[in-house]
């Protein structure tokens, strides 16, 4: 047994050991002492140890702690780990909805799928799954085969979910169904006033260009002349897709971003004359959901002064990956650069102080108040920059910091509304509503813009949702604030919305009391790029 084990390991790291060698240039490159240590270690653990061993899984814990201690997004993939970690951005699968993380043993929602289960009846992002249909779903058992084993299943089936949520005291429940899940890059597409268009991505993907491209063709024919572009919680995706929409906004043979690591030389990549919107006013939206992707984007757009940024400081993921495949199939993702701004600014955040430190950075950001005020957030002098037209000062070093600051909503909502959406009583509601009410509603509001602008939540309406709500179990409680039943009605409206036409009118209708939005439309309408010299034509 101790020889047949040794030899699957040997073959194994062996592989691995020409493959590290390969990749670094050369066998000198990895110490003879070292590559002896951690054979005579295997050979120690397979001799003498109480039981037998998996040798395979021993190799594949070694290269996952070796890459855990490189940095935050270096990682090894199995081969199933790979294929689902590639499907957001290739094809469709059915399941909850959402994206996540898995730090310290829990499963970390990083955000859920726009128009997903889990959105719908209120999964938030960094909420943590502890409990998957009454088992515990933390410790060292977690990994992503388990979460998908659990979370993805038949469309319409249901999967009970236990949330720990920061901030409160008991572990919340909900009930998902879970639904074909869209790979969509396209949120929505329509127009925020006469002659201004909207557009909110939540990835970079292989579609993302060709639907953008659609969606921008579609409101130029409507009269738009001026954008906003909604990066909000787009995590991120192809570099090249990200390089593509930069294109659509800068002249010819601007630089949009570079990438540079000790073993990976400098590559420039430059604007061409392919873009669609060269002239006219850009708001660029981002906040602290926005990573890789969104920030060479944001950056480019901003260092060039061709547009204005609203929102928070993104997340500052500024580490270029390349996978290289193994021989069972499985891959590493190993961080070979990283990204730079045009003006040399480093979209990375720190992560010296370890991964767990790391991804608790938006959780200090919060606590240090630089959420919820501009004036909370301090950088040094090193890291400042100048834009390449105006000199406007710019900061690296962690992220893309807006032009605009909007402050994170800290308003509480009530324990009544916040059951309705976990639940997801005030989903259901309002599907069965607007298909009682299909015909005489659309009669009544042809389209969604005489919708938003005429349908009003009325009492009667509102005591119908709270009759269901009763029937399922939930009853209003005192706690229930002015403030409460305003997003309790926005939320209503928009819910009814989509079930009327689409997610695109949940968004449109959302959009009417979301302050970036408000900030961004009015930026455009008011002489701000003018003031701050900012080109659009």
């Amino acid at each position: 047994m101790y020889f047949k084990n040794l030899s699957v390991y040997l073959r194994t790291f062996f592989v691995l050991f020409f493959f590290s060698a390969t990749i670094f240039g050369s066998y000198a490159q990895a110490s003879p002492e070292a590559t002896e240590k951690f054979i005579r270690a295997m050979r120690i653990v397979n001799f003498f140890y109480v039981d037998s061993v998996d040798n395979g899984k021993l190799v594949e814990d070694a290269i996952r702690g070796m890459l855990k201690e490189l940095d935050p997004h270096s990682v090894y993939l199995s081969a199933e780990e790979l294929r689902q970690a590639n499907e957001p951005l290739q094809g469709s699968f059915d399941g909850i909805g959402v994206q996540f993380n898995i730090i310290n043993d829990t499963i970390v929602v990083v955000s859920p799928v726009p128009g997903g289960p889990s959105e719908k009846v209120g999964i938030l992002p960094g909420d943590k799954i502890v409990e998957i249909d009454g088992e515990k779903s933390t410790g060292s058992n977690v990994n992503t085969n388990f979460v998908m084993e659990r979370l993805r299943g038949e469309r319409g089936t249901n999967v009970d979910v236990g949330i720990y949520r920061r901030g409160v005291s008991e572990i919340l429940d909900f009930t998902i169904t879970r639904d074909k899940i869209p790979i969509n890059s396209l949120d929505a597409a329509f127009m925020a006033s006469s002659e201004i268009g909207y557009i909110k991505l939540n990835r970079f993907s292989r579609t993302t260009i060709r639907e953008f491209r659609d969606a921008l063709r579609d409101l130029m024919a409507q009269g738009a002349i001026h954008l906003i572009l909604d990066l909000n919680y787009n995590s991120g995706g192809f570099l090249d897709v990200a390089i593509d929409l930069a294109d659509q906004f800068l002249d010819r043979d601007k630089l949009i971003v570079y990438t540079e690591g000790s073993a990976s030389p400098r590559q420039e990549f430059k604007s061409t004359n392919a873009g669609n919107f060269k002239s006219g006013k850009l708001v660029v939206l981002i906040n602290e959901g926005s990573a890789s992707a969104s920030e060479i984007v944001a950056g480019a757009v901003q260092d060039w002064d061709k547009g204005l940024l609203v929102g928070r400081r993104s997340f500052g993921k500024g580490l270029v990956q390349r996978p290289f495949e193994l021989p069972d199939g499985s891959a590493i993702r190993l961080t070979t650069a990283r990204y730079h701004t045009p003006t040399g600014r480093s979209i990375q955040r720190p992560y010296e102080e370890g991964t767990e430190s790391y991804y608790q950075d938006l959780s200090n950001r919060l606590r240090s108040g630089e959420l919820v005020s501009a004036e909370n957030i301090q950088f040094p002098d090193s890291l400042k920059y100048f834009t390449k037209v105006n000199k406007r000062e710019v900061y690296g070093g962690g992220g893309i910091m807006p032009d605009f600051f909007i402050p994170l909503d800290t308003n509480s909502v009530s324990t009544y509304y916040s059951r309705l959406l976990r639940t997801g009583a005030i989903n259901t509601f309002s599907i069965e509503y607007a298909n009682e009410n299909r015909d005489q509603l659309l009669q009544s509001y042809p389209e969604i813009d005489y919708f938003i602008s005429n349908f009003e939540v009325e009492n009667d309406l509102l005591e119908k949702l709270y009759a269901h709500a009763s029937s399922q179990g939930i009853e209003r409680t005192e706690d229930q604030t002015e403030q409460g039943d305003e997003r309790l009605e926005l939320r209503l409206k928009a819910l009814i919305a989509r079930s009327l036409w689409d997610f695109n009118a949940f968004i449109q209708v959302s959009m009417q009391a979301d302050e970036a939005f408000l900030r961004a439309v009015e930026i455009i309408e008011d002489g701000t790029f003018n003031r701050m010299n900012i080109k659009y034509k």
